[in-house]
């Protein structure tokens, strides 16, 4: 249990769900912790976002473990605030060694939806793409001399394609390319840097009323436990979605030493989503499920 003993890690997207996650688990094996989160609720996202109280929670949980962790209120667009995290982190904790940029939100829209809907591509390519850029910006002056790893949230959606999610499709997309450009840049300084590319994770992003209509159709009645077969008609392995804690035990492996010739790849941690035949979305699973309640036999 010591894979990260002596070690920094700085995660954005900390106050809960998969950068909780990631903290709990670097902590656990020894790092000391610094998270952000932007605690504020963006325009238009459907589901409440992080709070000043849930970063508290995370910074309680990483202290149980015996490890030190830093908290910030800090918006990854910002990168004034991305580069006070890093300088304020050397200054605590006395230098950085990982960073895992998790942060992101995601918003329905469609091609042919009002002209208004611009401003959600706008803000999602400026928090999912844009703001992972200035958070590596801001990290690389402090991995330079000692070396050390990038690790990216992306998502199975990158490597395939998802309904109603052009601009983080796109985004997650974008990070894929975005690790690969920084590996080969970072290499000579032993800065590798990856991305971890997981399915639906259960978390406020993912489990919420508007996934479950998007699953379950306009039904007030449905509830989350009512699109779990849908939901698992996406996947090979038959889970509906997987628990963050699964995604930080890929975050740990790139973080640690015995990833340390791992770098460019994005890794897959989907239960088999990303090489389902082309065509499985959730109105498909809507539909089966549909057909599953008049044949009950077919969701055994």
């Amino acid at each position: 249990m010591d894979r990260m003993s002596g070690k920094v890690a700085v995660i954005t997207g900390g106050a809960r769900g998969q950068g909780r996650a990631h903290a709990v688990r670097l902590a656990a094996e020894g790092a000391e912790i610094a998270i952000t989160d932007a605690c504020a609720q963006y325009p238009d996202v459907p589901y409440p976002m992080g709070t000043v109280d849930e970063l508290a929670e995370t910074v309680a949980a990483v202290e149980a473990l015996g490890r030190r962790c830093l908290s910030f209120k800090a918006d990854a667009r910002d990168p004034a605030a991305m580069r006070a995290v890093m300088a304020d982190t050397v200054a605590e904790l006395g230098h950085i060694d990982t960073v895992v940029i998790n942060h992101g939100i995601t918003i329905p829209h469609t091609v042919e939806g009002p002209e208004a809907e611009d401003a959600i591509w706008d803000l999602i390519i400026d928090t999912n793409l844009s703001g992972v850029w200035r958070t590596a910006r801001a990290a690389v002056p402090h991995l330079r001399d000692n070396g050390g790893s990038i690790t990216v949230t992306a998502s199975s959606a990158a490597l395939t394609g998802l309904f109603n999610q052009a601009a983080y499709v796109s985004a997650k997309w974008g990070l894929i390319g975005m690790v690969k450009t920084l590996a080969a840049e970072l290499a000579h300084y032993w800065i590798r840097a990856n991305a971890v590319c997981p399915c639906a994770v259960a978390t406020p992003l993912f489990l919420n009323p508007h996934h479950v209509r998007a699953f379950c159709g306009d039904d007030p009645t449905k509830t989350i436990e009512d699109m779990e077969w849908p939901a698992t008609s996406l996947n090979l392995l038959p889970v509906p979605w997987i628990e963050p804690e699964a995604v930080a035990s890929a975050v740990l492996y790139l973080a640690s030493e015995e990833a340390k010739y791992v770098t460019g790849i994005a890794l897959p941690v989907d239960a088999g989503t990303s090489i389902q035949p082309p065509g499985i979305t959730p109105f498909v699973g809507t539909r089966l499920w549909e057909l599953q309640q008049q044949v009950p036999s077919l969701g055994a």
